[in-house]
C-alpha cells in the first residue's frame, strides 16, 4: 500500500524474471505436474508464513475474511494455472510453452477496458500486437523451425487463459498488504489441490529422488513464496496494462535460457521475435513514466 511505482517495478521485473527460469526446473524433475504444483504451494505458503514469523509480523485477519472468496478464487485458479503450465513444459519446448502461456498479458490488455475501466491508448494496443507478433516468430510456428506436441500448446493455451483471470481478480485486492494476498492464495492453491492429487495420482508409485525434491523445494521457496511476494505486491502501486507488458519479460528470459541452457535454437527470427517482445514492454512503459 503507498509503494512507490519505481520500486514496485523493479519488484516486478525480478519476480518474473525469477519465473522465467521456472521451466527449467520443470525440466529436472521426475513428478507429475499436479504433485509438483502441490508442492510448489505448501512450501511457499510455509516459506511466506515463516519469514513474517521471524520479521514479527501478524496476518491481518480481518482483511482476509473481507477478501476471502477472491482470495479463494484466485488460489484455485493459481493452482490449475500451475497444472496447465507444468504439463505444456512436458509436451513442447520450453520457449514455446513459455510463449503461448504469455497470451495471458494480451488477453488482461484487451480485457481491462471493460473489466477494470483501465484506458487502452493506442500505444498500448500497438505494444500488444507487437508483442504478439514476437511471440509467434520466437515460437517458430511461421518457419516450423522449433517443433512440439499440439497438447504442450493446448495446455500453455489454458494455462494462460487461467492466468489472466487471476490478474484481473487481484485488481479486485489491490488494498491487501502482499503477505496476506500471498499466503491465502498460495494455501489455497494447495487446499483445492490436495483433493485433486489424491484422486489422480497413486503417491506411493512415485520415484522421489533427491535431485527431483531438491529442485521442487527451490521452486516453492524462491519461485514461489518470494517471487509471488514481490510479483503480487507491486501489483498494488502498478495498472494492470502495465503489470501485463512487464511480465513479457518472463518469456524472453525463457526463451534465451532454453537456447543457452536446454540447446533449443533460437535463430534470427527467434532473437527477431524476443526483440520484439523486450522492446513493446520498454516503450509501453514510456507514458506510464511521463505521467508520474
Amino acid at each position: 500500500m503507498g509503494k512507490d511505482p519505481r520500486r514496485a517495478r523493479g519488484e516486478l521485473v525480478l519476480a518474473v524474471l525469477l519465473f522465467g527460469t521456472i521451466g527449467l526446473f520443470r525440466r529436472g524433475m521426475d513428478l507429475p505436474s499436479s504433485v509438483i504444483a502441490l508442492g510448489r504451494g505448501f512450501i511457499g505458503t510455509l516459506f511466506l508464513l515463516l519469514s513474517a514469523a521471524i520479521r514479527g509480523k501478524a496476518l491481518d485477519t480481518a482483511a482476509i475474511r473481507r477478501k476471502l472468496p477472491w482470495l479463494i478464487l484466485s488460489g484455485g485458479l493459481i493452482g490449475f494455472n500451475w497444472i496447465l503450465l507444468f504439463e505444456s513444459y512436458r509436451y513442447t519446448t520450453v520457449a514455446t510453452a513459455t510463449l503461448c502461456y504469455y497470451m495471458a498479458p494480451v488477453i488482461v490488455i484487451l480485457a481491462s477496458p471493460w473489466l477494470l475501466k483501465e484506458r487502452l491508448t493506442l500505444r498500448r494496443g500497438l505494444c500488444a500486437a507487437a508483442a504478439v507478433l514476437g511471440m509467434v516468430l520466437v515460437s517458430g510456428v511461421l518457419t516450423e523451425s522449433r517443433g512440439g506436441d499440439l497438447r504442450g500448446v493446448l495446455f500453455g493455451l489454458g494455462a494462460a487463459a487461467l492466468y489472466a483471470s487471476v490478474v484481473l481478480v487481484n485488481q479486485r485486492l489491490r488494498d491487501m498488504d502482499a503477505l496476506e494476498k500471498t499466503v491465502v492464495q498460495l494455501g489455497a492453491a494447495a487446499l483445492i489441490l490436495l483433493p485433486y492429487v489424491l484422486a489422480t495420482e497413486d503417491l506411493s508409485a512415485l520415484t522421489w529422488n533427491v535431485p527431483s525434491l531438491l529442485l521442487l523445494l527451490i521452486l516453492g521457496v524462491v519461485h514461489t513464496g518470494w517471487a509471488y511476494s514481490l510479483y503480487f505486491g507491486s501489483m498494488g502501486a502498478l495498472p494492470a496494462q502495465t503489470v501485463a507488458l512487464c511480465s513479457y519479460l518472463d518469456p524472453v528470459t525463457a526463451v534465451l535460457l532454453s537456447a543457452l541452457v536446454l540447446r533449443e535454437p533460437l535463430g534470427l527470427p527467434g532473437a527477431v521475435g524476443a526483440a520484439l517482445v523486450l522492446g513493446a514492454a520498454l516503450v509501453s512503459e514510456l507514458p506510464e513514466r511521463k505521467r508520474q
